[in-house]
């Protein structure tokens, strides 16, 4: 049986990683989003952008601290970032906006630590 060197060279490529948590990069207007879930969302907003219902609609805004911590008796800073999904106005008042198809640990620290510090309430969508 002979196979051609294409058959060859998939025979030995890697299989594709899944990503950790299942979720699926998807493309909306040129703008790259890290899931069907925010791509979706983003839709959504724009709508209630063009419809008058909200404002300033931003992706991806940073916010940014620095956390200290103590470990083998010495004190240690580390800056820390959480970027929020989606930031807009809406009746006044900031809305700061994630989609969420998986709470993890980290995000749960990151949006405790933003109610601490900004005093801003994550809504998760």
């Amino acid at each position: 049986m002979k196979i051609t060197a294409e058959q060859y060279r998939q025979a030995l490529a890697k299989p594709k990683k899944r990503n950790k948590y299942r979720n699926i990069e998807t493309k909306v207007d040129g703008i790259k989003f890290k899931s069907k879930r925010e791509a979706a969302r983003y839709g959504v907003l724009k709508q209630l952008a063009k419809a008058g219902k909200i404002k300033n609609l931003k992706l991806q805004v940073p916010y940014s601290w620095n956390s200290t911590f103590e470990a083998n008796g010495k004190r240690w800073r580390q800056k820390e970032t959480y970027i929020s999904d989606f930031v807009y106005e809406e009746n006044g008042k900031t809305v700061v906006e994630d989609a969420k198809g998986f709470r993890t640990p980290m995000y749960r620290r990151k949006a405790k630590l933003m109610k601490k510090l900004y005093g801003i309430e994550i809504l998760e969508t």
